[in-house]
């Protein structure tokens, strides 16, 4: 079981319709557990935030059959080892999942569990953001003391 459906398992749509009052300050905010916590996932982020990982993720799904290593290598201009070095991170963040053929290990993507946990965090982040009672002015961008217009760089004067 990929890790991707082992968060679909543990939360059920109930859970993202009731909808709580926002925590007064930041602090509550983050003692507050709510569907959100459970879907901002860092492993899965974190294994979507090399774009030789995501090319590789792309051509799995638009090839939408089982690959081989040698097969996916050739999507990128990487060596065959880190090609296996990052679809290992990716099978760890539940978004592919390897089977063994005799000797070969053939790659396929888990679209259907990622696209399913994308969309639900999506529905969670847009009930947070209907909690909100204050409007869209309640997060004003926060002033600086010096405005960047105001910094000059000055050139570095030769050394003599």
């Amino acid at each position: 079981m990929t890790q991707v459906s082992k968060h679909l398992r543990k939360r059920t749509h109930a859970t993202l319709a009731t909808a709580s009052p926002p925590p007064a300050s930041p602090r509550r905010a983050a003692r507050a557990r709510g569907p959100i916590d459970r879907l901002l996932d860092a492993d899965l982020f974190r294994a979507l935030s090399d774009p030789t990982r995501l090319n590789l993720l792309a051509c799995l799904i638009k090839c939408a059959r089982p690959c081989a290593v040698s097969e996916i290598a050739s999507c990128c201009k990487v060596d065959l080892s880190v090609v296996s070095r990052h679809l290992a991170q990716l099978a760890r963040a539940g978004l592919i999942r390897g089977d063994k053929q005799g000797r070969v290990l053939l790659y396929s993507p888990c679209s259907q569990d990622l696209a399913s946990t994308l969309r639900e965090l999506a529905s969670a982040i847009d009930a947070c953001a209907a909690a909100c009672e204050c409007g869209p002015d309640c997060c004003p961008a926060p002033t600086t003391h010096l405005k960047v217009s105001a910094l000059k760089v000055l050139p570095k004067e030769p050394r003599s």
